[in-house]
């Protein structure tokens, strides 16, 4: 006899209980497809937010010795590593963090913990490590090479993502065995801290605090001159602004690491008043501002890209049904306040608010489709719920991979997100229960199914050092991790997928109890 679920969900009073339990899991997985299609969207938004905030400079007034002239020197505010994890890594990990904290949030009072969070971050970790990999391998053209160029910032931001899941093992098997305590989840979110800081005396080359790597063989230019429409970019028809020069509306999140992108500059102080020129530049930057936003609109209502007209009919068929699929998404996120306002910072919340109620829609989906087939939710999270959320580090790390010069941002992203996903994703959402536990039942926070979770930790482990040995092997053989022979370059990817299929199915089965 097949399970029956008494709650609707996707037709409310319309008898969606009466429908059979294949279509009804049909039906959830197409709003599951559906609700990582907007995530996506909304995560192209949530990247302009973060590359306007990444972009934001400070003023330094100082005296040039040639001239004698007083000048001021525009520095970029926030530090290239810093960025990369504080800004980049979580906003491609904030889909996975907030999955997990509305699972938190709806199982507080409860003595067992949720298994959404834990299943989809450790599921995460492994599609990050393993397929990000594999994609990133073969993206550099025929021969062409990019590797590492700063080996010590990596290694911190390796070890520290290796000590998470080490760390995360300790407390459940073995400080306090399926358990977690009050100062076991403030722990685990006070070292994001310590990797911030430790990351950080690396980049600047604190002694005793970093590895003896010189940074010597990064380039200038990071990042290439790219043009509108670039195929890396998914949503290039939204991101040209009104009434600017399009060599400057193109927004790639990588470009703050480009030199060439609002680096230092020196300009003269002027003597003379410049209160009027500064209102005059101030309304007309409110009145862009208003066009701005009005286009995101019409944007979202264009349904196709002039480079699209000289494509065959098919294509241009393809593309129209895919845009009409996404319009609701993009309509919908055109409310987004353009990323131009106060640095990114209104866009940035915005997008939080967005990507959050999706990541609850996204919940209640897993709920039914986990009642309706009898497949444990753990086991949707280790799959389902891990690709899609990890889709925008899919994306963020192969565009690095295509348009940077090196690859140290689309491995560190990998690394770093997978840093997060525990310290902040799992760590934030455990320290509500216990916070809550602590205080009002005076009990720890239980972890149902925790010998499956440890289980999958341990062969998280035995599988991602044998992806890291490999990527050691090609720096060595080929002098870079990425690219090189195609043959070579493919096998590579074909290994990293193995390694991704064997986690998901040994981790399924010993949380099913088959194993």
């Amino acid at each position: 006899m097949g399970i029956t679920c008494d709650s609707d969900l996707l037709f409310q009073g319309q008898g969606e209980t009466n429908l059979s339990n294949g279509v009804r899991t049909f039906l959830y997985l197409l709003g599951l497809a559906y609700c990582f299609i907007g995530l996506s969207a909304i995560t192209s938004k949530f990247f302009h937010s973060m590359e306007n905030m990444m972009r934001q400079t400070k003023k330094v007034e100082r005296m040039d010795p040639d001239s004698n002239l007083l000048v001021v020197k525009e520095e970029k505010f926030w530090n290239y590593t810093i960025a990369d994890i504080s800004l980049l890594a979580f906003g491609t990990s904030f889909p996975q963090i907030s999955l997990a904290t509305i699972d938190a949030i709806r199982n507080i009072g409860q003595l067992t913990a949720g298994g959404l969070g834990p299943g989809t971050l450790v599921g995460s970790a492994a599609f990050d490590l393993f397929l990000i990999h594999a994609v990133c391998v073969v993206v550099p053209r025929a021969g062409s090479l990019k590797k590492i160029s700063d080996l010590g910032v990596w290694i911190v931001e390796l070890f520290w993502s290796f000590w998470a899941y080490i760390w995360l093992y300790i407390i459940l098997e073995v400080w306090t065995p399926n358990i977690i305590t009050l100062w076991e989840a403030l722990l685990t979110v006070l070292q994001f801290g310590l990797l911030l800081l430790h990351a950080y005396a690396q980049d600047k080359r604190w002694p005793y605090l970093s590895f003896p790597f010189e940074r010597s063989e990064r380039p200038e230019d990071w990042v290439p001159e790219t043009s509108p429409c670039d195929k890396g970019n998914n949503d290039t028809c939204d991101v040209l602004e009104v009434g600017q020069n399009s060599d400057e509306d193109i927004v790639d999140i990588f470009s703050v690491h480009a030199s060439n992108a609002n680096g230092a500059i020196y300009q003269t102080v002027p003597d003379t008043d410049t209160e009027e020129p500064s209102k005059r530049k101030l309304i007309k930057k409110e009145l862009n501002i208003l066009s701005i936003w009005k286009q995101q609109f019409v944007n979202a209502l264009t349904l196709e890209c002039a480079e699209f007209k000289m494509k065959s009919v098919y294509v241009r068929a393809l593309r129209i049904i895919w845009e009409l699929i996404l319009l609701p998404w993009r309509l919908l996120f055109a409310f987004v306040p353009p990323y131009q306002i106060a640095h990114g910072w209104v866009a940035f919340i915005c997008s939080l608010a967005f990507i959050s109620g999706i990541a609850y829609v996204v919940t209640k989906l897993t709920d039914q489709i986990s009642c309706v087939t009898g497949i444990h939710p753990y086991v949707i999270a280790f799959t389902a719920l891990a690709a899609g959320t990890s889709w925008p580090d899919l994306v963020a790390s192969k565009i690095a991979a295509e348009r940077q010069v090196t690859a140290d941002s689309a491995i560190a992203n990998i690394t770093c997100s997978n840093s997060v996903n525990i310290y902040v994703g799992i760590g934030v959402p455990w320290l509500i229960n216990t916070v809550y536990n602590y205080f009002v039942l005076q009990e720890p926070l239980y972890i149902e199914n925790a010998e499956g979770l440890s289980f999958s930790l341990l062969v998280f482990f035995a599988t991602s050092a044998g992806c890291i040995m490999v990527l050691v092997l090609r720096r060595l053989i080929f002098g870079a991790e990425l690219g090189g022979p195609r043959l070579w370059a493919w096998l590579t990817s074909a290994y990293f997928m193995l390694l991704w299929v064997v986690f998901v199915v040994l981790s399924s089965l010993r949380v099913s109890g088959i194993i």
